[in-house]
């Protein structure tokens, strides 16, 4: 079984689509874990604020395969793919980590590298996983966050389900 951690974030229907996909990684990969829900302005576009947050599952998948699974399931919550990157989004759902596993090609980043660009993305991983070391930086989550440049720029609030 693999350490997978996924970043999730929605901004249409937020609640709704960020609670059905937990219940569906629940169905799909057993008991998961999940990080404190932020609310996050919109980033690269106007739109409403997101919640995002960060989900540890253990699986048997290969990483594509994952990565196929959680496509489908993206597009079961309305994900509109003909959609720019940066636009309002149903549901988003990330690999950030696939186990220790450093890989980039043109279909799959690990690890993410928005992890380092984003606060949205590497606040929540840092909740979820603070000692977990990024396989790259060699440094925990948690000080990453500690070090992370743009806090300011990029505010965030705890939000519920």
């Amino acid at each position: 079984m693999t350490d997978v951690y996924l970043g999730l974030g929605s901004n249409t229907e937020a609640r709704k689509h960020l609670r059905s996909a937990l219940r569906a990684l629940e169905t799909k990969f057993g008991a998961i874990e999940w990080s404190p829900v932020y609310c996050c302005p919109a980033v690269g576009f106007d739109g409403d604020d997101f919640l995002n947050m960060a989900v540890k599952i253990k699986t048997n998948l290969q990483a594509r395969a994952l990565r196929d699974w959680l496509r489908q399931l993206e597009d079961e919550h309305g994900r509109d793919r003909t959609q720019p990157k940066f636009s309002d989004r149903s549901l988003d759902i990330d690999i950030l980590l696939f186990g220790h596993r450093v890989q980039a090609d043109e279909s799959l980043e690990l690890p993410r590298a928005e992890i380092l660009n984003y606060a949205h993305v590497l606040k929540p991983l840092a909740d979820l996983a603070p000692r977990l070391r990024h396989p790259i930086e060699k440094k925990s989550y948690r000080r990453l966050w500690r070090e992370f440049p743009d806090k300011a720029r990029q505010p965030m609030s705890l939000t519920t389900l």
